[in-house]
């Protein structure tokens, strides 16, 4: 897929051939952001920033809200599709495997660790952890969308933007308004010539922006991902299979799902309750154990295929269902990659760009207040706590794991008190 070139041009049509890293250092990347990345996807962008472009400076700020937008318009786990993209800018297609399993096996070990019998949180200091994790996810977001805004809503018109996003967001409600805040907000940015934050082409972040993927690998995935579509519950039709049905039920939830990964609940709801598969007791226990682990929240996929009732299940069935959900977000995000940058390298695109990377500011910053605070923040001590969360990122520059720990053993503290 890449090939070694004496003097790569990087202002040429053609994506860059020299990857800047390697797969061991992406996977050591990712495993780290997949022991600590509590909160959601948003928080996942948060960690992902913090740790990639501010620390070690893979990316900057406008490449990381346009690959952002990108995987806020595509269905699947944005912040898996993101992870999955940087891996593969970083090095090549193992670069994307190792970003992939690195930042999901973490969360998918412990749910069919709890799947298979261990209570992994429970008691009055369990459900403390729990509530002091949620925590960490309101400073690391706030942390987020504070940096972003400053980097990418620099005028009164790109911060009017992303007021209005959230403003569509918060009071609409739903994926699509998103979508549309981000559709809307590209539409104004080309209309007011907004000035584009790319880099320039002999700047090195410039060929981390390209992709190594070709068109015709391109239009491989996106006829994968339609073929798979199609053809799963045509094969399982002709030749029923519990194996099949399995693959078919995961794969249709992630191929239609936008919005995030809490989306993707009622969808696996309806295949695995409602289809007999998974009692609504044990569902329910292992949405709650879901929240309590790092990582993307499509790995609930991996608990629910450890408990179906027939076979394949337990380990098996946990790889099927965890492959089958992620599948055609990943297949979506490289089909698309190739054509995405040859749009961003466009002058317009890149006004069209600086618009929608003000809706992603306004996108994470409604997120900040709903359903990250709202859902964490329901008493005075637990919002003291968040708040030192955020003065030890911003002020104290620590890392997010520093204010992991401080955030669950304080969720413990309060709990016991």
């Amino acid at each position: 897929m890449t090939r070694s070139s004496p003097a790569p041009q990087p202002a040429g049509p053609r994506p860059a051939q020299h990857a800047r890293g390697s797969a061991s250092e992406v996977f050591r990347a990712f495993l780290k952001l997949g022991l600590t990345s509590f909160g959601g996807p948003i928080a996942h962008l948060g960690y992902f920033r913090e740790e990639l472009v501010l620390r070690r400076k893979w990316l900057d700020e406008a490449a990381y809200a346009d690959l952002v937008a990108l995987c806020q318009f595509l269905p699947g786990p944005a912040s898996s599709q993101v992870g999955f993209a940087l891996g593969l800018r970083r090095a090549g297609p193992l670069g994307a495997l190792a970003a992939w399993t690195a930042f999901t096996l973490p969360s998918a070990l412990l749910l069919v660790a709890f799947a298979l019998g261990a209570p992994l949180f429970s008691g009055p200091l369990g459900q403390g952890l729990v509530a002091g994790l949620k925590l960490v996810a309101v400073a690391i977001v706030a942390h987020a969308v504070l940096g972003m805004a400053r980097a990418l809503c620099p005028d009164r018109e790109r911060a009017t933007l992303a007021l209005a996003a959230a403003a569509l967001v918060l009071l609409v409600g739903g994926p699509m308004a998103q979508v549309g805040a981000i559709a809307l907000a590209a539409l104004i940015g080309l209309i007011l010539k907004l000035p584009g934050a790319s880099p320039a082409p002999g700047h090195p972040q410039a060929a981390l922006s390209r992709a190594p993927v070709s068109r015709r690998i391109g239009f491989a995935c996106l006829a994968l991902f339609v073929l798979l579509l199609v053809g799963l519950p045509l094969a399982q039709h002709l030749a029923p299979s519990q194996a099949l049905a399995v693959v078919d039920a995961f794969y249709r939830a992630g191929a239609l799902v936008f919005g995030g990964g809490h989306v993707v609940l009622p969808l696996l709801e309806a295949e695995v309750v409602r289809g007999g598969w998974v009692s609504a007791e044990s569902f329910l226990a292992g949405y709650g154990a879901a929240q309590a682990v790092p990582g993307p929240l499509f790995t609930f996929a991996a608990y629910l295929g450890t408990v179906i009732a027939l076979p394949p299940n337990g380990i098996a069935g946990a790889g099927l269902a965890l492959v089958a959900v992620f599948l055609p977000g990943l297949l979506l995000l490289v089909g698309v990659l190739p054509f995405w940058e040859a749009f961003r390298a466009r002058t317009g695109a890149r006004a069209a760009m600086a618009g929608a990377n003000a809706a992603v500011v306004g996108i994470l910053g409604a997120a900040l207040y709903d359903p990250v605070f709202t859902s964490a923040v329901t008493t005075p001590a637990q919002f003291t706590l968040a708040l030192a969360c955020f003065v030890l990122l911003t002020a104290w520059k620590a890392p997010p794991f520093v204010a992991v720990l401080v955030a669950g053993l304080g969720g413990m503290a309060i709990a016991a008190a």
